[in-house]
């Protein structure tokens, strides 16, 4: 795909030699490749040249309807995720029944997913208009530093919110309830160790770098310098592969938790001739089940959101000839709309945030009368929820 027809390029060459004009690209910036050839680093600052991979010269500019794409996209997801990250911890900060100690969690969840599309969206939909990162080098570390920071902030918020649905669950009242102070040291412990793994590339373990088609920065995965991969492979067991398999190793036990005590509720009420049980206690299970789901999808959503970008990671560091433009910006678009996914879900699944929604904001209602008087019913005996 190209970035102009051969005809205009040709017509900036000749306005170039003949000293009409400096030579510029299609999108009006002037041409800094000090190869000649056209790419899709031809319009990268100057400045920021020395932190460009070689690889990316080999690839033509992409089609300028990608960029268009791109920012669509990026506008929609931005406006998206601020304004449901926001209301999210609107709603759990003002509503009393919502304020508890595993419910800070939440809200520290919602503010790292707020700050992420906040800072993330406007640079990169400016560098898709422009078709190129135009904000400087200093600018671009710190772009990339904030993505990390808050991506990883967000899934240790997520591991210690399945461990508070463990507590719950599986330890029942056998378990530690969490306490304002515990939730409080798990999130400012999240946000102490974030920062200390998100600094390093700042400081030469690895560095902050411009990526596919130049309109985001992210690690540099492309050096091949094995003391630069060297913070990848460990950086990644850290905030993809430990959180992963903590996640995964948890929730088996309240899966399994969950179906001993369905089978022995189906038990019972085969033994008392009826069809249901609706004790009290069932009632505040079930409530905490469905909270176990809430916790189960935002996770899974984490993942899925981050899976390419790791992938891209990982292959930019044992193949890199695979790595692509489009494949990369891409990666990292998918993982910025991680930011999205949680607001969504806990106005469809979390009973009582969705029970405060609907009275604070009405016409953002999504549940049917139905549906919100039933999961009232099975809320109401939980305040852990």
């Amino acid at each position: 795909s190209g970035f102009g027809n051969s005809s205009d390029l040709n017509t900036i060459k000749k306005m170039s030699f003949w000293g009409q004009s400096p030579e510029l690209a299609p999108n009006g910036l002037p041409l800094t490749n000090p190869h000649g050839n056209y790419t899709v680093v031809d319009t990268v600052p100057e400045e920021m040249l020395h932190m460009v991979d070689p690889h990316w010269y080999q690839f033509p500019p992409m089609n300028p309807l990608w960029y268009s794409l791109i920012g669509f996209f990026m506008v929609v997801m931005g406006v998206l995720s601020v304004v449901g990250n926001f209301v999210v911890i609107w709603v759990f900060m003002t509503t009393k029944s919502l304020r508890s100690p595993a419910n800070l969690l939440i809200v520290n969840l919602a503010f790292s997913d707020f700050f992420m599309m906040l800072t993330m969206f406007p640079p990169m939909v400016v560098s898709c208009y422009w078709q190129t990162w135009t904000l400087g080098a200093f600018f671009c570390e710190v772009y990339a530093f904030f993505g990390s920071l808050f991506g990883c902030v967000s899934i240790w918020t997520m591991v210690w919110i399945t461990l508070d649905r463990y507590n719950v669950i599986v330890k029942g009242v056998s378990g530690e309830p969490l306490t304002t102070k515990g939730a409080m040291t798990r999130i400012m412990g999240t946000w102490v160790t974030a920062f200390a793994w998100c600094l390093p590339p700042f400081f030469g373990w690895n560095r902050y770098v411009p990526e596919g088609n130049m309109t985001a920065c992210g690690t540099d995965y492309l050096s091949g310098e094995s003391f630069f991969n060297s913070y990848l492979y460990i950086y990644s067991v850290w905030v993809y592969m430990t959180p992963l398999f903590l996640n995964i190793y948890l929730y088996a036990f309240i899966i399994k938790a969950v179906a001993n005590h369905e089978e022995q509720m189906r038990e019972q009420a085969k033994k008392m001739g009826v069809k249901s049980l609706r004790s009290e206690e069932s009632q505040k299970t079930s409530a905490e089940c469905r909270l176990a789901k809430v916790a189960l999808m935002t996770v899974s959503l984490w993942f899925m959101a981050w899976t390419p970008y790791f992938i891209i990671n990982y292959t930019g560091m044992l193949n890199k000839s695979s790595v692509t433009p489009l494949f990369s910006i891409w990666g990292s678009v998918f993982a910025k709309a991680n930011a999205v996914y949680n607001p969504i879900v806990y106005a469809i699944s979390h009973p009582k945030y969705r029970a405060a929604m609907e009275k604070k904001l009405p016409f953002l209602s999504c549940a049917t009368d139905g549906q919100e008087n039933m999961d009232s019913t099975s809320t109401n005996t939980s305040e852990k929820a």
